[in-house]
């Protein structure tokens, strides 16, 4: 109960009008990043920490060929039942579906590396000012064409 009314009452933020940026070339010619709010990590990664107020807004790299069954769920919330992404982190993560698109051709290639984030921020003012910048700054480094979020 104590969610729902959070999410009724929550100060949503407004982006208006909404960037967008059509495609250039045609997907098959574009390379791929995937990002996610699910919180996962890498073993030997740090784990998010619940602990900061407002959320932890850093961010994980997770590279291409990266094993899913090894992603470790460290997303504080409760809020949302955790099972399905316990069972298969390719619902919150789907790095196996997106290596099935590069190599039908659907879309180009795959970025060598993908990103993990946090979700459940309610403080996102570092998010907005140094996170989204840097993780902007490391597709654009990698020629990413496309990125695929997958929020949770």
């Amino acid at each position: 109960m104590a969610d729902r009314i959070f999410v009724r009452t929550y100060p949503w933020r407004r982006i208006d009008p909404v960037p967008w940026t059509p495609l250039a070339k045609p997907l098959a010619a574009c390379r791929l990043a995937l990002i996610s709010s699910a919180g996962l990590v890498l073993p030997g990664q740090p784990p998010f920490d619940a602990r900061v107020r407002g959320g932890d807004s850093s961010l994980r790299e997770i590279p291409s060929d990266a094993d899913v069954r090894t992603l470790i769920d460290t997303h504080r919330s409760q809020a949302f039942d955790h099972a399905g992404m316990a069972s298969d982190s390719n619902l919150v993560f789907p790095l196996d579906r997106a290596r099935e698109l590069a190599a039908s051709g659907f879309v180009g290639s795959l970025n060598r590396r993908h990103l993990s984030l946090m979700g459940s921020i309610t403080a996102p003012g570092r998010l907005v000012r140094e996170t989204a910048p840097e993780a902007a700054r490391l597709l654009v480094e990698d020629g990413v064409d496309v990125a695929l979020l997958v929020p949770v």
